[in-house]
C-alpha cells in the first residue's frame, strides 16, 4: 500500500483521531443496513448488518470483522460499506456479541482469538451465498480472523478465498503494554473502558458473581478488565496467557490461503516493533508496512480528510484474490 498521510496531519494519533471524528467515510450517503439475527450453538444471539445494495448474484461477498467495541456505523465499516456498493460487491458486517446495541444473553462476550465464533459464522454464510466469499478483520477482529486462517489451515480455502487483516494487535502483550502507558493511556484506554466496564457490570447483574465488581469498578487499564473479565470468561488463567495464546503472530506461517496483515509503522498501539518481519510469515501472507497511517486511519486530502484509501487498497486486494 503506496500510503502517504496529509501534510496536515503529522504522525499516528492524529491520523487515527481525525479519522474516527472527522474524516468522510462515504462518497454520497451512510449505507442503509438490515439487520438478521442468529441464533448461536449455546443459546445465544449475533447480529449481523447487510447492505442493502445492488449485487450481481454470483458478486463477491466482503465480510467485516470490527474492532473493539465497534460496530457497522464503525467509520471504517462505513468506509468498506461504500467500497462495496461501488463495486457492485454483497457486504455484511458481523457484529461480536454484545455489540450490537443490545446485551448477549450468555456469560461470555468476545475476544481477540475468537477463531471458532468467526469460523462457525464464515462457514454458515460460505453455505447461503453462491459466489467468493472474501473477509477484512479490523483491528481486533483482524487478530481473530487470522488466527482463524491459522487454525483452519487449508480447509480454509474451502469456505474463503481470501482475508485481510487492517490494524490488527497481532503481538497483544505489545499491544497492551503500549496502550497502558502515557497518552494512550489517558485516551485510547480511558476511550475503551468507558464502553467495556459498563457493558460488564451489566453482564454481572445478568449473572451475579460472575465476576468482582469492585475489582472491575477499580480497574484503569486493558490489562485489568482483561484480567478480572476476558480472560476468565473466555477460558484463560490471566491475562498473560489469553494474550500469548490468543496473538496471530506466532502462527503466521501456518496460513494456507491469501492473507494480507497491513499494519501502519506509526500506529499508537500497535508497536512497529512487534510487527512481522517477512521471515516471520509463510508464503501465503502478503505484509504491508506503510509509515504512516495510525491505527485504522489512513486519511487522504484536505480537511476534514477523507478515509477512502483503505478500502480502496484492501478492497481491491481481496477482489484480485477471489
Amino acid at each position: 500500500m503506496n500510503y502517504f498521510a496529509p501534510w496536515w496531519l503529522p504522525g499516528g494519533n492524529l491520523q487515527t483521531l481525525v479519522a474516527a471524528r472527522l474524516g468522510r467515510r462515504v462518497m454520497q450517503q451512510a449505507p442503509v443496513y438490515t439487520r438478521e439475527r442468529w441464533h448461536t450453538p449455546d443459546h445465544d444471539f449475533i447480529d449481523l448488518d447487510w447492505q442493502v445494495n445492488a449485487f450481481a448474484p454470483r458478486a463477491p461477498l466482503l465480510v467485516l470483522f470490527h474492532g473493539l467495541e465497534g460496530s457497522s456505523r464503525s467509520h471504517y465499516s462505513e468506509s468498506f460499506a461504500d467500497f462495496a456498493r461501488a463495486h457492485h460487491l454483497a457486504y455484511v458486517v458481523v457484529h461480536f456479541r454484545g455489540c450490537s446495541g443490545e446485551l448477549n444473553h450468555a456469560p461470555r462476550a468476545y475476544h481477540s482469538g475468537d477463531f471458532e465464533e468467526i469460523g462457525w459464522i464464515l462457514e454458515r454464510l460460505r453455505s447461503r451465498h453462491v459466489g467468493p466469499v472474501v473477509a477484512v478483520g479490523i483491528s481486533l477482529g483482524g487478530n481473530a480472523l487470522l488466527r482463524w486462517a491459522q487454525e483452519a489451515g487449508g480447509a480454509a480455502s474451502q469456505t474463503v478465498s481470501a482475508v485481510a487483516s487492517v490494524c490488527a494487535p497481532v503481538d497483544l502483550a505489545a499491544s497492551g503494554a503500549c496502550i497502558g502507558r502515557g497518552f494512550n493511556r489517558q485516551v485510547y484506554t480511558r476511550m475503551f473502558l468507558h464502553s467495556m466496564k459498563p457493558k460488564a457490570l451489566r453482564k454481572l447483574e445478568q449473572f451475579p458473581g460472575l465476576f468482582d465488581g469492585e475489582a472491575m469498578r477499580a480497574a484503569t487499564d486493558l490489562y485489568a478488565f482483561d484480567n478480572i473479565f476476558t480472560a476468565p470468561l473466555h477460558g484463560f488463567k490471566d491475562t498473560d496467557t489469553y494474550w500469548r495464546k490468543a496473538s496471530a503472530k506466532p502462527g503466521l506461517r501456518h496460513i494456507r490461503i491469501p492473507a494480507l496483515v497491513l499494519n501502519a509503522r506509526n500506529d499508537p498501539f500497535v508497536p512497529a516493533a512487534s510487527l512481522p518481519a517477512r521471515e516471520d510469515v509463510g508464503e501465503w501472507v502478503t505484509l504491508w508496512q506503510p509509515g504512516g497511517g495510525g491505527h485504522v486511519g489512513f486519511p487522504s486530502g484536505a480537511p476534514p480528510s477523507n478515509l477512502f484509501a483503505l478500502p480502496q487498497a484492501v478492497g481491491l486486494w481481496l477482489m484480485q484474490n477471489c
